[in-house]
């Protein structure tokens, strides 16, 4: 969860300029087609700080398997109950090692994956990190790298600094040391959570001097005065997160990648939250992850996108956080607990991950599973929809493993080929980094959000949802070519460029130009602005050009026609295998699904029907989908015609609502 406030930046394409650059098309190499290959659901495997034992460890790890788990993620939190008095090996010594080196073992004998958390807490921790490497704000501030709830509770440790990779490859030599044994064996992923960093003011060493020479002007001024928030120096403010984006790519998840791969691991990030360019970011780890419901399940495209433009095959999302509201930690004598917890409706929490499939995830992973003995509820996360071996609870036994099953199934779908699309969006990020904060109404619902910059809450346009478009761009559009009718950009296609932005940065808006003199048909909804402090005199002039280059939103039917067109089309997602189209169209019901959820809120569903044409290898055909209460549908689209393949399961209600 985000605890921070923070501001967001564009990217400095300058220094990035070989950042997630693929050619057009590729299929997934043969290291990425194993991550995660049997598509059954992660959990996330809450070890909160105590003596290990390894007979739990093995039962747990065979409880999983027996209810259709693929893997684990080990996260090492603070003692139940912020215990001072709990016996527990210190974070990183031989003894905690051991015990991480036995789960490994036992979850490779198992046939299970293993997933590290990189750290205690997030995004990286450690009492004995050195003076220095610390976060830190412009004004030296010690407060915002301290993080007390941490596997050394009462110890405090400090956050790391992201914006220096000497900092972190320190850190990384410490891990490492301590995680080398359970590299061995199949490949694990090693996990960085979302962006839990206080953004404001951050700063580190030659920040100054990188400022200058990218903006030729002194940032100094409006960070002593604490002005650079301050409305009239909105362009300021841009600048300056043009420079933080690049220090947070170049510097925190470049290296955590290249760290990943130097150990044989791969990398997983969930790049939310981050004061960076998120679609750029996305496309630096292994595997891109999104997270729902504390965002939004339409956040999920922007990894998606990063996946397609990327050529990454998996985009895991950590799911079902915080489903019916959050509760504090403090809560309940330092243990918290989520509402409902213990009486989560699979139904609910179906409608969450249908959510999620139809805005391009494919591989869940739960949130989550407490180290516990097995049968046992003593331990429990305070944010979590709680996987649980005591068959009282819902989430267990074979209502879970049925579950389990599903997505596994919806999963195999979407994994096969690659993601189809048609029509590219040019990101709002330029917009988002200009706007204004949060109104206080929504502060006060999630007071760990930063603001606009996160961009939680933006969709491509519903109106062209038939054509399944994607994310693009400066830095993508950079490379990208058009030629015989197709948009090359990354490893993805398309046909046409559609912008809806107030604000669009001069590099992007020269390339974009490029791209229409080539012939790209590009629909300009508005007119847009220069960002930033430096304006460029032919900026209007470029503008122009494109204006007299640019087709109407009428035009675009006829470039993209749709592979999906109807009324009121649901959320959906398609792959393209050769000449096969798998579409997965989420319950009607799964579009509205937002923070908090209403507790069984997916039997309000009364059932639905949508007619649709579908355009397909050279003609059209209609057909009537109907949902039934709570049900999303998948389509097989080939030279033959359409096949809805049954995804065989329909959760009932569950205790709490029989």
């Amino acid at each position: 969860m985000k605890k921070s406030a923070g501001i967001s930046i564009l990217i400095s394409l300058a220094c990035l300029a070989n950042i997630g650059c693929h050619s057009r098309r590729q299929e997934s190499s043969s290291a990425d087609q194993q991550l995660y290959s049997n598509h059954k659901p992660y959990t996330r495997w809450w070890w909160f700080a105590t003596e290990i034992d390894t007979n739990d460890v093995r039962d747990q790890l065979v409880w999983l398997k027996d209810h259709e788990f693929g893997g684990v993620e080990i996260a090492w939190i603070y003692p139940m109950g912020l215990d001072t008095t709990t016996v527990k090996p210190a974070f990183m010594s031989e003894e905690w090692s051991k015990a991480v080196v036995y789960a490994k073992h036992i979850a490779d004998s198992l046939g299970l994956g293993c997933d590290f958390t990189y750290g205690t807490l997030w995004p990286f921790s450690d009492v004995n990190m050195p003076d220095g490497d610390q976060s830190r704000n412009y004004f030296d501030s010690v407060n915002v790298a301290k993080r007390a709830l941490t596997w050394d509770h009462p110890l405090v440790g400090r956050i790391l600094n992201h914006l220096d990779k000497e900092a972190f490859f320190r850190y990384a030599d410490r891990m490492n040391k301590h995680l080398s044994k359970a590299y061995a064996g199949t490949k694990s992923g090693l996990f960085v959570d979302s962006w839990e960093v206080e953004t404001d003011y951050l700063w580190t060493n030659g920040f100054k001097k990188t400022f200058m020479a990218e903006h030729g002007y002194d940032i100094t001024p409006y960070m002593e005065g604490q002005s650079l928030t301050d409305k009239q120096n909105i362009d300021v403010k841009y600048d300056y997160m043009s420079t933080l984006s690049g220090y947070v790519m170049r510097e925190f998840y470049q290296p955590f990648a290249e760290n990943a791969k130097q150990q044989g691991a791969f990398s997983r990030a969930q790049c939310g939250g981050a004061p960076t360019d998120l679609l750029t970011a996305f496309t630096l780890v292994d595997i891109p992850e999104t997270e729902a419901i504390l965002y939004e399940p339409s956040f999920s495209k922007i990894a998606a996108s990063a996946a397609t433009l990327g050529n990454k095959d998996a985009v895991t999302a950590e799911t079902f956080t915080c489903a019916y509201g959050w509760t504090s930690l403090r809560y309940k004598n330092g243990r918290g607990q989520s509402p409902h917890q213990g009486e989560e409706q699979i139904a609910d929490l179906k409608l969450i991950c249908d959510a999620l499939f139809a805005n391009g995830t494919n591989q869940i992973i739960w949130h989550g599973f407490p180290y516990n003995k097995v049968g046992r509820t003593d331990n429990y996360f305070y944010t979590t929809c709680q996987v649980s071996t005591n068959p009282n609870d819902n989430l267990s036994g074979e209502a879970l493993t049925a579950f389990n099953r599903y997505m596994t199934r919806v999963s195999d779908y979407m994994r096969k080929g690659h993601n189809y699309s048609s029509l590219a969006v040019y990101i709002p990020l330029e917009d988002s980094w200009m706007s204004e904060p949060y109104p206080e109404e929504v502060l006060k619902m999630m007071p760990w959000i930063g603001g606009p910059y996160e961009l939680r809450y933006i969709q491509t346009p519903s109106a062209y949802k038939g054509m399944q478009p994607l994310w693009v761009n400066g830095h993508f559009l950079a490379k990208a070519e058009f030629k015989n009718g197709t948009l090359h950009c990354g490893n993805a296609d398309f046909k046409a460029l559609y912008i809806d932005a107030e604000y669009i940065d001069m590099k992007a808006l020269k390339k974009i130009v490029r791209l229409a003199k080539q012939g790209l048909p590009v629909c300009l909804s508005r007119t847009p602005k220069e960002p930033g402090v430096n304006k460029h005199n032919d900026y209007t002039d470029l503008l122009n050009e494109l204006e007299a280059l640019k087709i109407g939103e009428e035009g675009l039917d006829k470039i993209c026609k749709p592979l999906i067109e109807g009324e009121e089309l649901p959320d959906l997602w398609c792959r393209q295998d050769g000449n096969t189209y798998y579409v997965f169209i989420a319950n009607p019901l799964a579009q509205t699904v937002t923070y908090p959820m209403t507790y069984g809120y997916a039997f309000s569903d009364q059932g639905a029907v949508r007619d649709i044409t579908v355009n397909h290898h050279g003609k059209s055909e209609k057909i009537s989908l109907k949902f039934r209460p709570t049900e999303s549908l998948l389509l097989q689209i080939d030279e033959k015609g359409i096949q809805i393949i049954d995804l065989e399961f329909s959760p009932a209600k569950m205790k709490g609502l029989e």
